[in-house]
C-alpha cells in the first residue's frame, strides 16, 4: 500500500540539465558523445523514480516510459484511496520528470503482447522493468469464484476508475463485508465501503462508485486476520482514521488483547504506538462525548484476530456467497517466524461480501524473462536481471510488493545508479540505436498506436 511519506518523497527534478538537441538514429557518435537510449517498463512509482534518477545523473541519456494503461502514474492515480489526496501530489514530480524533453511517455503499449522485451532490447541500449504487481494472491479456497466474492485489488480499481475494473458491479445490497487480510488496503477498503456517501462525493472517486454507496445496505465490515493484534500489518494513521470514522463504531474484543500491555514494551517504537492504540480502543471505557458517538453509529467495523479463510459459503440456491468458514487459529513460532497454524475449529461468519486483501502479485511479462513464480519477481542481483545483460528492474517486480513510496524511491534510484555504473563501465552496447523510432514503426506495422 501506497502509504507514502512524502516529505522525504518530493526529490526535485529542478536541477535538471538542460536538453541535448534530439539525434537523428542515422548519425554515428564516439561513446563519449552518444545518447544512451534508456527504456523503462512502467510509468508508476517504480518507473519515474528510475527515469528521474537517469535524466539526473546523465546529462544526454533519453529515456522512454511505455505504459499498458492510457495514463501514467499506475498505483498512485489507481491504487490510492480518494479520501487520501495529499498521497497523490508525488504526481507533481514525476510530471516533471515527464515534461524533460529527454523523456517520452508512451500509454496504450502492453509490453509483452504488443512489442517484446527483445525487441525493446534490441532498440534500446538498456530496458528496466518496471511494470509492479497487477495481479492479486488467490485466496485457493472453494467457493471463491463465487459471485459477491472480489480481490480488494479489482474493488479499489472499481472505485479509482481503473479501466479494467470498471465493469467490477460489486452487489452492496448485503448489511456484513468481510475483508480478509489486515494491511493499509484492508483498512482503505473497509473505510470507503462505510464513510458517509456525503464525505466521499468530495473526493475524486468515480460517480459509478459513488452512485453505488449511496445506494449501499452495507453496515458491518470484519477485517479478519490469520494472527494476532501484534502481527498486524496496517499502519496507525489508517487505524485512528478507522476509529475516528463518522457514523460508525470500532468492535474489538477485550479477549483479543489479554497480556498484550506487557509484550508492547519491546516492540519498536511505531509498532508499540500503534498496539496502544488498539489496546486503548478495545479495553478502555469511552469518554462521555465517545460513548454518545458510538451509541448513535449505525454502522460497525471490526478486527477478528486468529481466522484464516478455509471456504467461501453458498447461498442455497449456490449462485451467490453468502458466508465464510473460518479455521481459528493459533500461534506457532517467535519473532518474524511467527506463523498461524490451525487447532481443528471452525467458525461460520455470514455474509454477502467477500473481498480478499491478502497481497498483490507480479506476472511473467515474457518468456524471453526469468521470472521466480514463487517469490513474483524477476531473479536480479542489485536491479540487474540475471543471465539478461542490459536488462535490470525497479520497485515490486524486483523486490516484492511490499514497502511505502519512499522504499520503492530508494530502490529505483539504486538500480538507475546500478545502470549508470555499467554504461560507464562499458558493460552496455556501443554505438547508436534507434530508441522509439524503431518501436513506433514496429507498433504501426501491427496496427498499434501509442497514446
Amino acid at each position: 500500500h501506497l502509504s507514502w511519506d512524502l516529505a522525504q518523497a518530493r526529490e526535485s527534478c529542478s536541477d535538471l540539465p538542460p536538453p541535448s538537441p534530439t539525434l537523428d538514429s542515422g548519425q554515428h557518435f564516439s561513446a563519449q558523445e552518444q545518447t544512451p537510449q534508456i527504456c523503462v517498463v512502467g510509468s508508476g512509482p517504480a518507473g519515474f523514480y528510475t527515469a528521474q534518477h537517469l535524466l539526473k545523473h546523465h546529462s544526454r541519456a533519453h529515456v522512454d516510459i511505455y505504459e499498458k494503461q492510457l495514463v501514467p502514474f499506475g498505483l498512485v492515480r489507481f491504487g490510492v484511496a480518494p479520501d487520501h489526496p495529499e498521497v497523490k501530489n508525488v504526481i507533481n514530480t514525476f510530471t516533471q520528470t515527464a515534461r524533460s524533453d529527454r523523456c517520452a511517455f508512451y500509454g496504450n503499449v502492453e509490453v509483452g503482447r504488443d512489442v517484446t522485451v527483445q525487441e525493446l532490447r534490441d532498440a534500446y541500449h538498456a530496458v528496466v522493468l518496471s511494470y509492479g504487481a497487477e495481479d492479486h494472491q488467490a485466496l485457493d479456497i472453494p467457493g471463491e469464484e463465487l459471485p459477491g466474492v472480489f480481490s480488494a485489488r479489482a474493488f479499489v480499481g472499481w472505485y479509482n476508475g481503473l479501466p479494467e475494473n470498471r465493469e467490477l458491479a460489486p452487489d452492496l445490497s448485503c448489511d456484513t463485508a468481510v475483508i480478509l487480510g489486515q494491511g493499509n488496503v484492508a483498512l482503505d477498503v473497509a473505510r470507503i465501503l462505510l464513510t458517509p456517501p456525503d464525505h466521499l462525493e468530495k473526493t475524486d472517486i468515480t460517480e459509478a462508485a459513488l452512485g453505488a454507496l449511496r445506494q449501499s445496505r452495507v453496515k458491518t465490515v470484519w477485517i479478519v486476520g490469520r494472527r494476532g493484534p501484534l502481527q498486524v500489518a496496517f499502519t496507525i494513521k489508517e487505524l485512528r482514521e478507522m476509529i475516528q470514522l463518522p457514523g460508525t463504531r470500532p468492535m474489538l474484543d477485550p479477549a483479543d488483547f489479554l497480556g498484550l500491555q506487557d509484550r508492547i514494551k519491546e516492540a519498536a517504537r511505531p509498532r508499540k504506538r500503534l498496539m496502544e492504540l488498539l489496546l486503548r480502543t478495545a479495553t478502555e471505557k469511552p469518554g462521555v462525548e465517545e460513548a454518545a458517538r458510538r451509541a448513535s453509529a449505525s454502522r460497525a467495523w471490526g478486527l477478528r484476530f486468529f481466522r484464516s479463510p478455509q471456504q467461501v459459503l453458498p447461498s442455497p440456491d449456490g449462485r451467490r456467497a453468502a458466508g465464510i468458514r473460518l479455521a481459528v487459529t493459533r500461534l506457532e513460532g517467535i519473532g518474524e517466524a511467527t506463523r498461524a497454524v490451525p487447532t481443528g475449529d471452525v467458525e461460520d461468519l455470514p455474509c454477502g461480501l467477500v473481498l480478499s486483501s491478502i497481497g498483490y502479485k507480479s506476472c511473467p511479462i515474457d518468456p524471453s524473462v526469468p521470472f521466480d513464480p514463487k517469490l513474483g519477481v524477476v531473479p536480479n542481483m542489485e536491479g540487474r536481471v540475471v543471465d539478461v545483460p542490459g536488462l535490470y528492474c525497479s520497485g515490486w517486480v524486483k523486490r516484492g510488493p511490499t514497502g511505502v513510496i519512499t522504499t520503492t524511491m530508494t530502490d529505483s534510484f539504486l538500480t538507475g545508479q546500478i545502470l549508470l555504473q555499467d554504461l560507464k563501465a562499458g558493460h552496455l552496447p556501443s554505438g547508436p540505436r534507434p530508441g522509439s523510432a524503431f518501436i513506433k514503426a514496429l507498433l504501426d506495422s501491427r496496427g498499434l498506436g501509442p497514446v
